[in-house]
């Protein structure tokens, strides 16, 4: 959990300025977050991270990635869009399929991307619609494995991927396909804060490798080992190191790798989370107070601003902006939405909140606004940048009525 980066009177400021809710953003700490990232895979020389567009699709964050060297992950049409606005070129795209129609691998062809193939069966598809790649990922899903964990399930269970046979056959096709670029990729654990359930990932990947190589006589060229670092959304919780995840995943890259020959393999990354999640948080204001059964607070914000705690249960830790008093009371934090589980936080030990009271609450940087919908007619909040240079900037602004009703043609409708 990270600081907001700002005082109280600043944030008092762009709230009188801009209007709560909104979600703000530390460009800082976003930019030193990625470098220490990029740091610890220092080691091999076809690092990349591929920043998973999914988890905060803003183009103007987006770009900031791009400068620091980063590429996109991307699983949508949508996706596609924004990485070829924003300026990433060709290879910089990683396009993971998921029940992909044939435009979709269209336009990820037409951009030169990396296509990560989910399921044999669109193998045949690319070949005869002319869209197969320069490089081509086959997505490995390791089945009944030990591997995996609670937000993602257990792999057997899981749509993605193929089984070990699969991949084996999905590289011999390539080979045959005239496809000397082949990398393998997966994506078996989320929010994991565990270096050693991370490094398992890499250990089986690794091993996958060699076994293609011994199979098809392929050296693989790209192993992407999905995202899944975690990040410590409650107090108690430690954030994973990347250094010493690097230094585990360089460990098991010479025990099974180099000696194959295969130490020319590129590492890939494509976390988001981990990237922008510790550095955004959503401002909301106390409107209300009820108190029946228990205490509520309300507040301006819903679960069209933020829905993990609704739907997940997922904690994010709530500070009261310029609180001194110990956290004595007990509250829920809830939005206005007509569904009961539009809580921030239930039976949260906080400072006493007074109507007019900032809340931040934290955590919010990815997988916050991304996630956010409309039912109710609920309308997302704005997002604001903190810059390096100390200024704020308005970088989406609030949905209005009129956006709400675009895609409406009725009378009498704004």
């Amino acid at each position: 959990m990270k600081p907001l980066p700002c005082s109280q009177e600043q944030l008092e400021r762009i709230a009188k300025r801009y209007g709560t809710p909104f979600h703000l953003y530390d460009e800082v700490g976003i930019r030193e977050n990625v470098r220490r990232l990029q740091a610890a895979f220092a080691w091999n020389s076809g690092f990349k991270e591929h920043f998973a567009v999914k988890a905060n699709p803003n183009p103007y964050l987006l770009e900031i990635l791009r400068d620091e060297g980063c590429g996109a992950d991307c699983s949508s049409p949508a996706e596609l869009v924004l990485a070829d606005a924003v300026g990433w070129r060709e290879e910089d795209i990683l396009f993971s399929s998921n029940n992909t129609t044939p435009e979709e691998y269209a336009q990820a062809h037409r951009l030169g991307a990396i296509i990560n193939v989910d399921d044999i069966s669109h193998l045949d598809g690319l070949q005869t619609q002319n869209t197969l790649p320069d490089c081509i990922c086959f997505r490995y899903n390791p089945g009944k494995s030990g591997i995996g964990n609670d937000i993602i399930g257990e792999p057997h269970e899981a749509k993605y991927g193929m089984t070990r046979a699969q991949i084996l056959q999905a590289v011999r096709w390539a080979r045959d396909a005239g496809i000397r670029r082949i990398g393998l990729h997966t994506m078996v654990v989320s929010n994991e804060l565990s270096e050693e359930a991370l490094a398992a990932t890499a250990e089986m990947m690794f091993i996958l490798a060699v076994e293609v190589k011994q199979d098809s006589d392929v050296s693989v060229e790209i192993i992407d080992l999905g995202g899944g670092i975690g990040i410590p959304y409650h107090p108690s919780e430690v954030a994973v190191s990347y250094a010493r995840y690097g230094k585990r995943v360089q460990t098991l890259f010479e025990r099974y790798l180099r000696p194959q020959g295969l130490g020319d393999t590129a590492v890939r990354l494509e976390c988001g989370r981990a990237i922008t999640g510790p550095y955004g948080w959503l401002v909301t204001r106390a409107i209300r107070h009820k108190d029946t059964y228990k205490q509520y607070v309300g507040v301006d914000a819903s679960m069209a601003d933020l829905m993990r705690p609704g739907m997940y249960g997922a904690y994010h830790h709530i500070t009261v902006a310029g609180a001194t008093e110990p956290a004595t009371q007990c509250y829920d934090v809830v939005g206005s939405l007509c569904e009961n589980n539009d809580k921030f936080a239930i039976n949260r030990r906080l400072p006493v909140i007074r109507d007019g009271d900032l809340l931040v609450i934290h955590d919010t940087g990815a997988h916050g606004y991304a996630m956010g919908f409309n039912y109710n007619g609920k309308l997302k909040s704005k997002e604001l940048l903190l810059t390096a240079e100390g200024d704020v900037r308005c970088i989406r602004r609030a949905e209005t009525l009129m956006d709400y009703f675009a895609t409406l043609d009725y009378p009498g409708l704004p």
